[in-house]
């Protein structure tokens, strides 16, 4: 089933005001920011994030008014400390905050995936992570009964956005690098967007199935978006723009700031096209690939 769609379409059929969406998955590396923006442009409302370390995408869809709540492990800007939109957010406007860790993070999606109600675990005993919060319960092993455990609870997100490499038109995809909690993520979602910095064609994700992480059954839509990571890093393809999480820093300081920032970056340009255009040809050579470290051919015949 062909399910290569455009970013617009994508976004506007499978992500529905009040979802739960799980972006920002692999850490700091294909952070799906032109899904966001799309997201923003769409001006989706009461949406519940989901994430680890989830960096500046986080900031930018509660600085447009699109988040209702957000569950995750630390929200900011990885480079510089703070997010401002997120903190006002919580400070003036008492937006609801679910602390989990990484990997409590990751234990919630897995549960989720396997369709358990939670997963035991020690981590977060002795902690504030768990006080006052749903995602966490008291027990006691049934078979050891000594020591307590936290269960925690099943998370399944109503759409999980991820970035990748490749994929083809099916959704079967290949992905390499850091998957952060990526592999959970998509298996307990509801709906799954992938987006790729090239569709290829089966034949190219058939000859390395190792390398194909999602397979398409999973997928509900598929959108090319070559640089749709920026400014994140996408192994093989472009390197982080430090310079561009600095300078969002610098000019998101205030809610006016913040707005000015969304206006010229989101709102004013129609498509990621007019948003490479913007950021100059120039900018966008320097962060491609200048050392290519191919891996070995692997033989796969018998």
């Amino acid at each position: 089933m062909d399910k290569l769609l455009s970013m617009r379409d994508a976004i506007q059929e499978w992500v529905p005001d009040g979802a739960s969406v799980a972006l920002g998955l692999q850490l700091e590396q294909m952070i799906p920011f032109a899904a966001g923006h799309e997201i923003i442009r769409q001006k989706k409302r009461g949406i519940t994030l989901i994430g680890p370390i989830s960096d500046i995408l986080f900031d930018q869809l509660i600085g447009a008014g699109c988040v209702k709540q957000v569950m995750a492990a630390w929200v900011g800007n990885v480079m510089m400390g703070s997010a401002y939109s997120f903190r006002r957010a919580v400070e003036q406007d008492g937006m609801k905050v679910f602390n989990l860790t990484n990997l409590t993070l990751l234990l919630a999606l897995e549960a989720g995936a396997m369709g358990v109600p939670f997963l035991p675990t020690r981590t977060a005993l002795g902690s504030d992570v768990a006080k006052g919060n749903h995602f966490f319960c008291a027990i006691f092993s049934p078979f050891e009964g000594k020591e307590p455990l936290w269960a925690v609870r099943a998370l399944n997100p109503d759409v999980t956005i991820v970035h990748v490499q490749r994929a083809d038109r099916e959704g079967n995809a290949h992905c390499w690098g850091n998957f952060g909690v990526m592999l959970e993520g998509v298996r307990a979602a509801k709906r799954v967007i992938v987006v790729a910095e090239e569709v290829v064609e089966p034949e190219v994700v058939a000859s390395d199935p190792n390398r194909t992480v999602i397979p398409g059954f999973l997928v509900n839509a598929v959108v090319e978006s070559p640089f749709g990571a920026h400014p994140s890093p996408v192994q093989g393809y472009y390197k982080r723009d430090d310079a561009f999480f600095r300078q969002y820093h610098e000019q998101t300081r205030t809610k006016s700031d913040s707005d000015a920032w969304l206006r010229r970056w989101v709102y004013d340009v129609a498509d990621r096209r007019a948003y490479l255009n913007q950021l100059g040809v120039c900018r966008v050579e320097r962060l491609g690939v200048k050392q290519h470290a191919y891996a070995a051919p692997a033989d796969y015949g018998y």
